[in-house]
């Protein structure tokens, strides 16, 4: 019985056979419900959107029935392809993790749809586990825990230039000024910077140091937006 789990249910052996309907809805429930694990895999400890997720979680069944009903037939499987180099994306591009948990639906469901449940299941829990050891030991996290956008207000007749170094080589690995403008009609200059804290728990002191050199005006500390992320 272990053996016919990963055997093929719709029985492919010929260039192109008939569909048979409890292979094939056997094939759309496992795409449906490994389309739900995915989507579940994918929302832990990851900001995510309900359209997405819902579309994660039907992709895999959306592919079985495309490659079951094109089943080994040559001219079919071409209209299909061009078909699906018709449809563009028409939002922003996704996170490198978002494109690649559509990879791993469209194998799923193409996994399925050549009825091999099995395999589509064990395919699934591996790829399913490996990311979830991944994302719990912060896997390729790099500096992200501690890279900060540090903003600076200070009065007009305050030299900026050098009046933070010293605060900047203890706290920070690294700091670059990014920005300097003007703001309330060009009494105050607003200075922004890119650091890597040494100590993220440190961000009070430091902001306490700052206030002492700047006069007591605003300053703020917010995590770095990540555009390396985007494909």
């Amino acid at each position: 019985m272990f053996d016919s789990l990963f055997s093929a249910t719709n029985a492919t052996t010929t260039t192109s056979t008939a569909l048979t309907f409890m292979p094939f809805v056997t094939s759309i429930a496992v795409a449906l419900a490994l389309g739900l694990v995915l989507a579940l895999v994918y929302c832990f400890r990851n900001r995510h959107n309900k359209g997405f997720v819902m579309t994660l979680a039907m992709l895999p069944a959306i592919v079985c029935v495309v490659i079951a009903v094109v089943n080994g037939n040559v001219g079919t499987g071409v209209a299909v392809a061009g078909a699906f180099s018709l449809v563009r994306f028409r939002s922003v591009p996704g996170s490198a993790r978002d494109i690649g948990f559509i990879f791993m639906a469209m194998v799923v469901g193409l996994v399925c749809g050549v009825g091999y449940v099995g395999f589509a299941v064990l395919t699934t829990a591996i790829l399913s586990a490996g990311f979830l050891v991944y994302q719990l030991i912060g896997f390729g996290a790099g500096s992200e825990a501690t890279d900060r956008t540090l903003r600076i207000t200070v009065p007009e007749d305050l030299d900026y230039t050098t009046l933070f170094d010293d605060l900047l080589a203890r706290y920070t690995t690294y700091h670059s000024l990014v920005s300097v403008k003007t703001a309330n009609m060009g009494s105050l200059y607003r200075l922004t910077y890119d650091i890597g804290m040494v100590d993220p728990s440190a961000e009070r002191a430091f902001i306490d140091d700052l206030r002492c050199r700047n006069g007591n005006l605003e300053i703020s500390i917010s995590r770095q937006e990540q555009a390396s992320e985007q494909l």
